[in-house]
């Protein structure tokens, strides 16, 4: 993973990798921490709050958040476990695979217990409410392949079907184009004729 690390990006749906539950993470190295701080700079460029590993591609139980966007408010989260989850709230949500959709999702937000490992396999616990929690039950979702269209009622679904329809076509021609690219001879320009 070290050398491909920088070239991580956010995949987005419909590819499968979103909907696959994550493997626990198991080895707490340079690897681990080069993926997190490469996951921090990506989330950060998206203006974003939380990005899972799943988001680029990668299985495992590791998620970062920062909710104020003060670097120093960077957090990463491996082996995630959420408990004691208490007082509902409606709050919307937007996610970085699925760009311009957002959508109303009900949690339990007023307190949420947080026990995971750092970056060197210690672990710490934390116990949250507002804004953070919400933050922390998206990315753990992304780790179990649930997504907010798994959330979205029928409504929202009407609403979004164009820009769902886009996303699809996005991903089934950017699969087209990697199938040509992984079919052109070495070395051959790209207008070489495929035969």
């Amino acid at each position: 993973m070290a050398d491909d690390v920088k070239d991580l990006k956010i995949i987005r749906w419909p590819d499968p990798r979103l909907k696959k539950k994550s493997e626990p993470v198991t080895a707490f190295d340079e690897d681990l921490r080069n993926l997190a701080a490469r996951m921090l700079e990506l989330m950060r460029e998206c203006k974003g709050v939380g990005l899972a590993a799943p988001q680029v591609g990668v299985n495992i139980r590791l998620f970062v958040a920062n909710p104020t966007g003060k670097p120093e408010d960077d957090k990463v989260y491996v082996n995630p476990i959420l408990s004691d989850a208490d007082g509902d709230e409606e709050g919307e949500e937007g996610c970085l695979s699925l760009p311009d959709i957002n959508v109303k999702v009900t949690r339990p937000t007023a307190k949420v217990r947080m026990q995971a490992r750092d970056l060197s396999g210690e672990s710490f616990e934390q116990i949250g409410s507002g804004f953070i929690t919400r933050i922390w039950q998206h990315e753990n979702d992304h780790l179990n392949g649930i997504l907010i269209l798994d959330r979205m009622g029928a409504v929202a679904k009407l609403t979004y079907r164009k820009r769902l329809k886009e996303l699809e076509e996005e991903y089934a021609s950017q699969q087209a184009e990697e199938a040509k690219r992984k079919k052109r001879p070495p070395g051959a320009p790209r207008g070489t004729p495929l035969l």
